[in-house]
């Protein structure tokens, strides 16, 4: 895989924490009206929305042409979660804060 085949999946992985992830994590919280969730509470159900993503992370498993790529979706992908858990993912804390400031 050249360096640049990964560029719109990398561009896919920038945007789909927080358009996804995040967006759906606050309707969810707005709507049962939890107002002041913490920060791990709304990383969380970031991430469970997030995770349901995962059909489009396995969706080159079975052809061996694109294996190099299916094994960097799953890292960028795995990775991403991980940045959001431990709050390194600024969309996210931005969405987090904005949230509590706003709700």
């Amino acid at each position: 895989m050249r360096d640049d085949d990964g560029f719109e999946i990398d561009r896919a992985f920038d945007l789909l924490p927080h358009v996804v992830g995040a967006s759906w994590a606050t309707i969810w919280f707005r709507m049962n009206k939890i107002r002041r969730p913490n920060v791990v509470e709304f990383r969380n159900k970031v991430v469970e929305y997030y995770k349901m993503l995962d059909p489009l992370v396995t969706c080159y498993s079975n052809d061996e042409k694109l294996a190099d790529m299916s094994r960097h979706i799953r890292l960028i992908y795995q990775q991403e979660m991980d940045r959001i858990l431990q709050g390194k993912n600024q969309e996210i804390e931005k969405r987090f804060k904005r949230y509590i400031d706003y709700g």
